[in-house]
């Protein structure tokens, strides 16, 4: 019956290509087969700290080079921002929370194995603010973390960081200016389960400053180890 409900409700109600945003065909797959090569996952060399792709071989990115301090352990995106930027927006503001499904389970496949290894309790994705969230309708974050946590069988958890301060939005800004914005940005209101290892989970990974400090809510909070995965991230320089 579940199979059949999903055939019906794919012939009211198309999937769109998280690519193209056309209708997927073949029908019944998450992603139009033919855009598939368009998306760019992000190649080696990263950088081992920040997970920025980096166009010269090395363990360290320049600016974790020069001792950048960072409150997570580390962090990994998935794809080249430029490559999914145009369906990163949609998928934030244009309604297309679907793309949630074909996004979170590619997570699970190609960055799995690393969630594994950091011996993570669960999944925490970074909140909007409130005002936010009621204009959006939901967090993007939290429909990629609730895909990939059912996909690795890990928690998702919703109810431990809170955003407290409603910050300019980030995309113009320069690193110094996003770290004013988002100072004290993030609040833990409760930790009842104890946790000490998760994934931060968001769509983008920049200059680091969300990631940053939402993790140093987190260990003020008690959670001293704090993993990082982005859908997507920037280039070194």
């Amino acid at each position: 019956m579940k199979e059949v409900g999903e055939a019906l409700k794919q012939l009211l109600f198309p999937r769109r290509c998280p690519v193209c945003d056309g209708i997927v065909t073949p029908r019944g797959e998450k992603i139009c087969l033919e855009c598939l090569g368009k998306l760019k996952p992000v190649s080696a060399p990263w950088c081992m700290v920040c997970g920025k792709g980096m166009a010269t071989e090395g363990e360290l990115c320049a600016e974790c080079r020069k001792g950048r301090r960072h409150f997570y352990r580390r962090a990994r995106a998935l794809y080249d921002y430029p490559s999914v930027a145009a369906s990163i927006y949609r998928f934030k503001y244009g309604g297309r929370r679907e793309y949630g499904d074909f996004f979170g389970e590619e997570l699970a496949r190609h960055l799995g194995e690393f969630i594994r290894q950091t011996g993570a309790e669960g999944l925490i994705p970074v909140p909007l603010h409130p005002k936010r969230f009621r204009r959006r309708g939901y967090n993007q974050a939290a429909v990629l973390a609730r895909v990939l946590g059912c996909q690795l069988g890990l928690p998702v958890y919703e109810k431990i960081l809170f955003r407290v301060k409603n910050t300019a939005p980030l995309k113009e800004q320069n690193y110094k200016e996003r770290q004013n914005n988002l100072k004290k940005a993030f609040l833990v209101r409760q930790n009842d389960v104890k946790l000490k290892t998760i994934i931060l989970i968001d769509d983008i990974y920049t200059t680091g400053t969300t990631a940053d400090e939402a993790a140093m809510a987190l260990q003020e909070g008690g959670i001293p180890n704090v993993y990082v995965v982005t859908l997507a991230g920037s280039m070194e320089g």
